[in-house]
Protein backbone atom coordinates (compact mmCIF):
# COMPACT_ATOMS: atom_id res chain seq x y z
CA UNK A 1 0.00 0.00 0.00
CA UNK A 2 1.29 3.58 -1.00
CA UNK A 3 1.70 6.67 0.93
CA UNK A 4 -1.89 7.73 -1.33
CA UNK A 5 -3.63 4.84 -0.45
CA UNK A 6 -2.84 5.33 3.24
CA UNK A 7 -3.81 8.89 3.11
CA UNK A 8 -7.07 8.16 1.44
CA UNK A 9 -8.05 5.54 4.08
CA UNK A 10 -7.03 8.24 7.05
CA UNK A 11 -8.95 10.62 5.29
CA UNK A 12 -12.41 8.21 4.79
CA UNK A 13 -11.96 7.13 8.76
CA UNK A 14 -11.81 10.91 9.61
CA UNK A 15 -14.93 11.35 7.66
CA UNK A 16 -16.73 8.57 9.02
CA UNK A 17 -16.22 9.32 12.29
CA UNK A 18 -17.30 12.66 11.78
CA UNK A 19 -20.50 11.47 9.70
CA UNK A 20 -21.39 9.17 13.11
CA UNK A 21 -20.39 12.04 15.81
CA UNK A 22 -22.65 14.30 13.63
CA UNK A 23 -25.43 11.90 13.74
CA UNK A 24 -24.93 11.03 17.23
CA UNK A 25 -24.89 14.60 18.10
CA UNK A 26 -28.09 15.36 16.35
CA UNK A 27 -30.04 12.26 17.72
CA UNK A 28 -28.99 13.34 21.11
CA UNK A 29 -30.33 16.98 20.63
CA UNK A 30 -33.54 16.26 18.92
CA UNK A 31 -34.43 13.62 21.84
CA UNK A 32 -37.32 14.86 23.92
CA UNK A 33 -35.92 16.14 26.97
CA UNK A 34 -36.20 13.63 29.96
CA UNK A 35 -37.34 13.58 33.72
CA UNK A 36 -34.09 14.08 35.95
CA UNK A 37 -33.68 13.20 39.29
CA UNK A 38 -34.58 15.74 41.82
CA UNK A 39 -31.29 16.01 43.75
CA UNK A 40 -32.57 18.96 46.13
CA UNK A 41 -32.70 17.23 49.40
CA UNK A 42 -37.24 16.52 51.16
CA UNK A 43 -37.41 20.17 53.29
CA UNK A 44 -37.66 18.75 56.91
CA UNK A 45 -41.20 19.90 58.41
CA UNK A 46 -41.14 23.31 60.30
CA UNK A 47 -42.31 22.73 64.18
CA UNK A 48 -44.84 25.92 64.58
CA UNK A 49 -45.81 27.86 66.93
CA UNK A 50 -49.08 28.43 68.21
CA UNK A 51 -50.73 31.59 67.29
CA UNK A 52 -52.47 33.85 69.49
CA UNK A 53 -55.52 35.63 68.65
CA UNK A 54 -56.01 36.41 65.33
CA UNK A 55 -52.03 35.77 64.25
CA UNK A 56 -51.39 33.25 62.44
CA UNK A 57 -48.61 30.47 63.24
CA UNK A 58 -44.93 31.53 62.43
CA UNK A 59 -42.45 28.89 61.52
CA UNK A 60 -39.65 28.32 63.85
CA UNK A 61 -37.13 30.56 63.10
CA UNK A 62 -39.35 33.29 61.16
CA UNK A 63 -38.38 31.98 57.91
CA UNK A 64 -41.13 31.80 55.22
CA UNK A 65 -40.54 29.69 52.26
CA UNK A 66 -41.30 31.30 48.78
CA UNK A 67 -44.39 29.12 47.58
CA UNK A 68 -46.41 28.56 43.97
CA UNK A 69 -49.18 28.02 45.87
CA UNK A 70 -51.00 31.19 47.13
CA UNK A 71 -54.27 29.38 48.08
CA UNK A 72 -53.17 30.08 51.87
CA UNK A 73 -52.71 33.27 51.99
CA UNK A 74 -56.29 35.70 52.88
CA UNK A 75 -57.55 37.04 50.18
CA UNK A 76 -58.91 40.63 49.91
CA UNK A 77 -62.25 39.47 48.06
CA UNK A 78 -63.10 37.38 51.17
CA UNK A 79 -62.28 33.49 51.80
CA UNK A 80 -63.82 31.07 49.10
CA UNK A 81 -67.21 29.77 49.66
CA UNK A 82 -67.34 26.15 50.90
CA UNK A 83 -68.74 23.58 47.89
CA UNK A 84 -72.91 22.24 48.81
CA UNK A 85 -72.59 18.54 48.55
CA UNK A 86 -75.62 19.00 46.35
CA UNK A 87 -76.81 22.10 44.99
CA UNK A 88 -80.19 23.91 46.21
CA UNK A 89 -82.53 24.58 43.79
CA UNK A 90 -82.54 28.25 43.18
CA UNK A 91 -85.00 30.65 41.40
CA UNK A 92 -82.81 32.26 39.24
CA UNK A 93 -81.96 29.63 37.29
CA UNK A 94 -84.60 26.68 37.90
CA UNK A 95 -87.68 26.12 36.63
CA UNK A 96 -89.47 25.39 40.62
CA UNK A 97 -93.02 23.87 40.86
CA UNK A 98 -93.99 23.27 44.35
CA UNK A 99 -95.79 20.06 45.31
CA UNK A 100 -98.64 20.83 48.08
CA UNK A 101 -99.11 17.67 50.53
CA UNK A 102 -102.35 19.31 52.26
CA UNK A 103 -101.41 19.53 55.67
CA UNK A 104 -99.50 15.78 55.95
CA UNK A 105 -96.12 14.87 56.67
CA UNK A 106 -94.21 12.16 54.00
CA UNK A 107 -91.24 10.67 55.71
CA UNK A 108 -87.71 11.10 53.89
CA UNK A 109 -87.92 7.19 52.69
CA UNK A 110 -91.04 7.39 51.28
CA UNK A 111 -89.79 10.30 49.13
CA UNK A 112 -86.97 9.00 48.29
CA UNK A 113 -88.17 5.68 47.23
CA UNK A 114 -90.09 7.88 44.72
CA UNK A 115 -87.49 9.38 42.87
CA UNK A 116 -87.27 8.97 39.19
CA UNK A 117 -83.96 6.34 38.33
CA UNK A 118 -82.70 9.46 36.34
CA UNK A 119 -82.31 12.90 37.46
CA UNK A 120 -82.40 14.12 34.14
CA UNK A 121 -84.82 16.08 31.63
CA UNK A 122 -83.25 16.03 28.19
CA UNK A 123 -80.22 17.66 28.98
CA UNK A 124 -80.69 19.65 32.07
CA UNK A 125 -80.68 18.33 36.05
CA UNK A 126 -83.61 17.38 37.81
CA UNK A 127 -84.18 17.75 41.16
CA UNK A 128 -86.67 17.31 44.17
CA UNK A 129 -86.40 19.09 47.65
CA UNK A 130 -88.20 18.93 50.60
CA UNK A 131 -88.86 21.24 54.00
CA UNK A 132 -88.59 19.33 57.59
CA UNK A 133 -91.76 19.16 59.43
CA UNK A 134 -89.86 21.05 62.03
CA UNK A 135 -89.16 23.79 59.22
CA UNK A 136 -85.97 25.47 58.18
CA UNK A 137 -84.41 25.35 54.50
CA UNK A 138 -85.40 22.79 51.68
CA UNK A 139 -82.40 20.21 51.33
CA UNK A 140 -82.97 17.20 49.49
CA UNK A 141 -84.75 14.49 51.48
CA UNK A 142 -83.07 12.32 53.58
CA UNK A 143 -83.61 8.82 55.42
CA UNK A 144 -85.31 9.00 59.12
CA UNK A 145 -86.44 12.81 58.60
CA UNK A 146 -89.94 14.00 58.36
CA UNK A 147 -91.22 16.45 55.75
CA UNK A 148 -94.05 19.04 55.40
CA UNK A 149 -93.52 20.45 52.14
CA UNK A 150 -91.94 19.54 49.02
CA UNK A 151 -91.02 21.11 45.58
CA UNK A 152 -89.56 19.94 42.25
CA UNK A 153 -87.37 21.70 39.77
CA UNK A 154 -85.59 21.86 36.64
CA UNK A 155 -82.27 23.71 35.53
CA UNK A 156 -83.17 26.42 32.95
CA UNK A 157 -80.42 26.50 30.88
CA UNK A 158 -76.35 25.16 30.79
CA UNK A 159 -73.73 25.12 28.45
CA UNK A 160 -75.90 22.81 26.13
CA UNK A 161 -78.40 25.53 25.41
CA UNK A 162 -81.63 26.55 26.93
CA UNK A 163 -84.30 24.44 28.19
CA UNK A 164 -86.95 23.85 25.44
CA UNK A 165 -90.66 23.31 25.39
CA UNK A 166 -90.06 19.26 24.99
CA UNK A 167 -87.49 19.31 28.05
CA UNK A 168 -90.28 21.63 29.82
CA UNK A 169 -93.12 18.94 29.08
CA UNK A 170 -91.30 16.27 29.74
CA UNK A 171 -90.13 17.81 33.56
CA UNK A 172 -94.28 18.52 33.73
CA UNK A 173 -94.56 14.34 32.99
CA UNK A 174 -91.77 14.25 35.69
CA UNK A 175 -92.96 15.36 38.37
CA UNK A 176 -96.33 14.74 38.27
CA UNK A 177 -95.44 10.84 38.31
CA UNK A 178 -93.73 11.90 41.30
CA UNK A 179 -95.70 13.55 43.02
CA UNK A 180 -98.82 10.88 42.14
CA UNK A 181 -96.45 8.09 44.15
CA UNK A 182 -95.85 10.55 47.52
CA UNK A 183 -99.99 12.09 46.98
CA UNK A 184 -99.34 15.20 46.20
CA UNK A 185 -100.13 18.07 44.04
CA UNK A 186 -97.85 19.44 41.85
CA UNK A 187 -98.46 23.50 40.57
CA UNK A 188 -96.40 24.38 37.05
CA UNK A 189 -95.30 28.13 36.12
CA UNK A 190 -96.36 29.47 32.38
CA UNK A 191 -94.46 27.07 30.29
CA UNK A 192 -94.26 29.98 27.96
CA UNK A 193 -93.39 32.57 30.63
CA UNK A 194 -90.27 29.71 31.53
CA UNK A 195 -89.40 29.31 28.48
CA UNK A 196 -88.88 33.47 27.52
CA UNK A 197 -87.45 33.16 31.30
CA UNK A 198 -84.51 30.48 30.26
CA UNK A 199 -84.35 32.04 26.33
CA UNK A 200 -83.00 35.28 28.63
CA UNK A 201 -80.55 33.23 31.27
CA UNK A 202 -78.40 31.50 28.33
CA UNK A 203 -78.25 34.24 26.26
CA UNK A 204 -76.66 36.16 29.28
CA UNK A 205 -74.35 33.11 30.04
CA UNK A 206 -73.70 32.60 26.05
CA UNK A 207 -72.72 36.25 26.62
CA UNK A 208 -70.49 35.72 29.78
CA UNK A 209 -68.78 32.58 29.37
CA UNK A 210 -65.27 32.73 29.11
CA UNK A 211 -62.89 29.70 28.86
CA UNK A 212 -58.88 30.94 28.58
CA UNK A 213 -56.10 28.87 27.38
CA UNK A 214 -52.10 29.71 27.26
CA UNK A 215 -49.80 27.29 25.00
CA UNK A 216 -46.77 26.70 25.95
CA UNK A 217 -44.61 25.59 22.29
CA UNK A 218 -41.15 24.27 22.85
CA UNK A 219 -38.27 26.47 21.19
CA UNK A 220 -35.84 23.76 20.78
CA UNK A 221 -35.92 20.04 22.14
CA UNK A 222 -39.31 18.53 22.81
CA UNK A 223 -40.50 17.24 25.93
CA UNK A 224 -41.27 13.51 27.37
CA UNK A 225 -44.26 13.33 28.87
CA UNK A 226 -41.97 12.70 32.55
CA UNK A 227 -40.75 15.84 31.89
CA UNK A 228 -43.88 17.41 30.98
CA UNK A 229 -45.15 15.95 34.41
CA UNK A 230 -42.11 16.69 36.59
CA UNK A 231 -42.19 19.88 35.74
CA UNK A 232 -45.76 20.65 36.37
CA UNK A 233 -46.22 19.07 39.62
CA UNK A 234 -43.22 21.09 40.84
CA UNK A 235 -46.01 24.09 40.87
CA UNK A 236 -48.14 21.90 42.12
CA UNK A 237 -50.17 20.12 39.53
CA UNK A 238 -51.78 16.57 39.96
CA UNK A 239 -51.85 13.91 37.43
CA UNK A 240 -55.76 13.89 36.54
CA UNK A 241 -57.99 10.82 35.58
CA UNK A 242 -57.76 10.83 31.99
CA UNK A 243 -54.19 10.80 29.73
CA UNK A 244 -52.49 13.91 28.98
CA UNK A 245 -54.14 15.83 31.88
CA UNK A 246 -53.42 17.39 34.84
CA UNK A 247 -54.93 19.36 37.32
CA UNK A 248 -53.98 22.38 40.03
CA UNK A 249 -56.58 21.21 43.08
CA UNK A 250 -58.85 24.07 44.52
CA UNK A 251 -58.15 24.98 48.06
CA UNK A 252 -61.45 23.75 49.07
CA UNK A 253 -61.84 20.11 48.87
CA UNK A 254 -64.34 19.18 46.30
CA UNK A 255 -64.38 22.61 43.95
CA UNK A 256 -63.61 22.21 40.47
CA UNK A 257 -59.58 22.82 39.91
CA UNK A 258 -58.06 26.20 39.47
CA UNK A 259 -56.30 25.29 36.13
CA UNK A 260 -55.95 22.18 34.07
CA UNK A 261 -52.53 21.63 32.35
CA UNK A 262 -53.37 19.06 28.81
CA UNK A 263 -51.38 17.45 25.49
CA UNK A 264 -51.82 15.02 23.33
CA UNK A 265 -52.78 11.74 25.30
CA UNK A 266 -51.09 9.43 23.15
CA UNK A 267 -47.45 10.71 24.30
CA UNK A 268 -48.55 8.50 27.45
CA UNK A 269 -50.53 5.94 26.08
CA UNK A 270 -47.34 5.11 23.17
CA UNK A 271 -45.72 1.64 23.84
CA UNK A 272 -42.16 3.56 24.57
CA UNK A 273 -43.93 6.97 26.01
CA UNK A 274 -39.94 7.96 27.08
CA UNK A 275 -38.54 8.43 24.10
CA UNK A 276 -42.58 10.45 22.82
CA UNK A 277 -42.28 13.52 22.10
CA UNK A 278 -44.39 16.91 23.12
CA UNK A 279 -43.67 20.00 21.23
CA UNK A 280 -46.81 21.89 22.96
CA UNK A 281 -48.98 21.61 26.19
CA UNK A 282 -52.00 23.82 26.77
CA UNK A 283 -53.04 25.20 29.99
CA UNK A 284 -56.66 25.97 30.61
CA UNK A 285 -58.63 27.79 32.88
CA UNK A 286 -62.79 27.40 33.33
CA UNK A 287 -63.58 30.91 34.39
CA UNK A 288 -66.87 30.79 35.78
CA UNK A 289 -66.05 27.55 37.82
CA UNK A 290 -63.19 29.31 40.08
CA UNK A 291 -64.17 32.06 42.34
CA UNK A 292 -62.09 35.17 41.80
CA UNK A 293 -60.72 35.39 45.37
CA UNK A 294 -58.61 31.77 44.08
CA UNK A 295 -56.68 35.30 41.88
CA UNK A 296 -56.87 32.24 39.11
CA UNK A 297 -56.13 34.41 36.46
CA UNK A 298 -52.49 35.52 37.91
CA UNK A 299 -52.01 31.17 38.94
CA UNK A 300 -53.02 30.65 34.92
CA UNK A 301 -50.16 33.76 33.74
CA UNK A 302 -47.29 32.68 36.93
CA UNK A 303 -47.85 28.72 36.13
CA UNK A 304 -47.56 29.74 32.12
CA UNK A 305 -44.37 31.86 32.71
CA UNK A 306 -42.56 29.54 35.35
CA UNK A 307 -43.60 26.45 32.93
CA UNK A 308 -42.12 28.28 29.65
CA UNK A 309 -38.86 28.95 31.69
CA UNK A 310 -38.41 25.77 33.65
CA UNK A 311 -38.83 23.95 29.89
CA UNK A 312 -37.54 26.22 27.90
CA UNK A 313 -40.81 27.28 25.77
CA UNK A 314 -42.87 30.44 24.38
CA UNK A 315 -46.51 31.18 25.52
CA UNK A 316 -48.97 31.52 22.32
CA UNK A 317 -52.66 31.37 21.40
CA UNK A 318 -54.58 28.78 20.41
CA UNK A 319 -53.09 30.05 16.83
CA UNK A 320 -49.72 29.50 17.28
CA UNK A 321 -49.21 33.54 17.73
CA UNK A 322 -46.74 34.30 20.80
CA UNK A 323 -48.09 36.70 23.03
CA UNK A 324 -46.14 39.30 24.83
CA UNK A 325 -46.89 40.29 28.16
CA UNK A 326 -48.67 43.21 27.76
CA UNK A 327 -50.95 41.48 25.85
CA UNK A 328 -51.44 38.46 29.03
CA UNK A 329 -51.72 41.27 31.06
CA UNK A 330 -55.01 43.01 29.32
CA UNK A 331 -56.29 39.61 29.02
CA UNK A 332 -56.44 39.79 32.52
CA UNK A 333 -58.33 43.21 32.60
CA UNK A 334 -60.89 42.34 30.53
CA UNK A 335 -61.57 39.62 32.98
CA UNK A 336 -62.15 41.71 35.75
CA UNK A 337 -64.89 42.82 33.80
CA UNK A 338 -66.32 39.94 33.11
CA UNK A 339 -66.49 38.98 36.69
CA UNK A 340 -67.93 42.05 37.67
CA UNK A 341 -70.88 41.85 35.55
CA UNK A 342 -71.56 38.02 37.01
CA UNK A 343 -71.08 39.18 40.40
CA UNK A 344 -74.44 42.05 39.97
CA UNK A 345 -76.52 39.19 38.40
CA UNK A 346 -76.17 37.18 41.54
CA UNK A 347 -74.19 34.40 39.12
CA UNK A 348 -70.25 34.96 40.71
CA UNK A 349 -67.87 32.76 39.32
CA UNK A 350 -66.99 29.66 41.75
CA UNK A 351 -70.62 30.22 43.26
CA UNK A 352 -73.11 27.02 43.21
CA UNK A 353 -75.15 28.59 40.73
CA UNK A 354 -72.31 30.08 38.49
CA UNK A 355 -71.15 26.53 38.07
CA UNK A 356 -74.54 25.05 37.67
CA UNK A 357 -75.20 27.15 34.88
CA UNK A 358 -71.76 27.06 33.16
CA UNK A 359 -71.72 23.07 32.86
Amino acid sequence: MNSLQVGLAIAGGVILGGVIAYNTWNARRNEPRQAQPDSRPAPLPDRVEPGMGGDQPVAEGGRVEPSFDTASALSPLGPVPAPDKRPHLDALIDVIAPIALDGRVVSGDALLAALPATRRVGSKPFAVEAQKESGGGWEFPATGQRYAALQAGVQMANRTGALNEIEYSEFVVKAQRYADAVGGAPEFPDMLDEIARARELDQFASQHDAQLSLTLRARGASWSPGFVHQQAARLGFVAGVVAGRMVLPSSQPGLPPLLDLSFDPRAVLAEDPVHTAITSVTLNLDVPQVHRSEQPFDRLRDAALSLAQAMDGIITDDAGQRLQAETIESIGSDLNHLYDALDQHDLAAGSPQARRLFS
